[in-house]
């Protein structure tokens, strides 16, 4: 299918903001008739056609979702909500309304969050399900609402979701398990980390990771998966027992966001030499470790992609009736020290996660059943 020109493309190609981009096609003050010139030869080029859709949605009261997520403990899940926000801001709307809620743990306010979002007659839910199967009544009472639910990064079968936006997690863990076993030569133990087995996006990046280093390099000895509940503590904890017991571990695959209590923890036992380490997602504090050389590669999710396109798939759903394709997945991006720089001049993580700590920050305070105001995630 041929891609459908976009505001983002605009902007991108011109290297302007949407919002100017919005202005300049739709003749606002505040944008200059050479702006306006360029943006309306570049929307040519590329075959970009109005959304007659947003113009309907415009006449609208009111237009509220819901995007219930965790808190975190880096900036991930600050991107997914700024690519939410991104993505409604390119709209160019007023009465588009976010309300971010939030919860701390896995498992912890996630049903609370929906059922806050369903009493305030949300039109649409985003939702990252962490224990889809004892979300299943609340998410049902969504579908009999007629409120569609989107699930981001991991998905929730069998609960009659619209759609799922995540990353290729079969990718993902196959591509973590071959450069463990060429890094390592094919030989030696090793050991993967992840939240829960309950959740589908970790489950599946540890059976692709197993399959694949019994395939690949059948030497390598895969010990059982290390549990830590997202909790950084127990995270710590957890790799402090299980390099006391395997002092001739050969490498550890981070399936998650919780690298860095991993590394802290080889650190700590004096193990981080000899150790190969692959993690999941970027942040600043883990550029410095790939800088040095204490992780060998990190394997990133595309956050801010996946929550435009869990935005966008929603919103045409809500718009149009019809949900083009109900399982998104996205190729993850591999980065290593030698691409680590030109990865960051695309995607300066340092900014955005001084903007997006001060958002966590205000989220935290907030309960499951409580909105966040969208500014929090500028």
């Amino acid at each position: 299918m041929r891609h459908k020109a976009t505001l983002f493309d605009i902007a991108g190609a011109l290297g302007i903001s949407t919002g100017t981009v919005h202005r300049a096609l739709h003749n606002h003050p505040g944008v200059s008739s050479a702006t306006r010139s360029r943006v309306l030869q570049v929307s040519r080029s590329l075959g970009y056609r109005p959304n007659l859709a947003a113009r309907f949605l415009s006449q609208r009261k009111n237009f509220r979702i819901s995007v219930n997520t965790l808190v975190g403990t880096t900036s991930y899940w600050n991107e997914v909500r700024g690519g939410v926000a991104d993505a409604s801001r390119a709209l160019g709307m007023d009465n588009v309304e976010l309300d971010f809620r939030t919860y701390p743990l896995l498992g912890d306010g996630e049903g609370d969050a929906l059922r806050a979002a369903l009493d305030s007659e949300s039109h649409g839910i985003i939702v990252y399900p962490s224990r889809p199967k004892t979300m299943r009544t609340s998410m049902r009472r969504a579908i009999r609402a007629k409120v569609p639910v989107v699930c981001v990064s991991t998905d929730a079968p069998e609960t009659g979701r619209l759609a799922c936006v995540s990353i290729d997690t079969l990718a993902s863990g196959s591509l973590a398990a071959d450069l463990i076993g060429r890094f390592c030569s094919g030989k030696g133990k090793v050991a993967a980390t992840l939240s829960a087995l309950s959740i589908n996006e970790h489950a599946e990046k540890v059976r692709a990771f197993q399959s694949t280093l019994a395939t690949l390099h059948p030497r390598m000895k895969l010990l059982a998966p290390v549990e830590d509940h997202d909790i950084e503590s127990e995270a710590y904890d957890t790799c402090r027992k299980l390099l006391a017991a395997h002092p001739d571990l050969a490498a550890i695959y981070v399936t998650t966001e919780a690298s860095m209590p991993v590394i802290a923890a080889a650190r700590d036992s004096g193990m981080l030499g000899q150790l190969t380490i692959i993690t999941t997602d970027l942040f600043p504090k883990l550029v410095d470790e790939l800088r040095s050389g204490n992780v060998a590669a990190t394997i990133h999710q595309r956050p801010r992609t996946q929550g435009r396109l869990a935005f966008q798939v929603l919103y045409d759903f809500l718009v149009d009736g019809r949900c083009a394709n109900p399982q998104v997945t996205l190729a993850p991006h591999l980065v290593m020290r030698g691409n680590l720089d030109f990865f960051l001049a695309r995607h300066p993580v340092g900014e955005r996660a001084m903007s997006a700590s001060a958002g966590a920050e205000s989220s935290d305070a907030q309960s499951a059943g409580e909105a966040v105001d969208l500014d929090n995630f500028e």
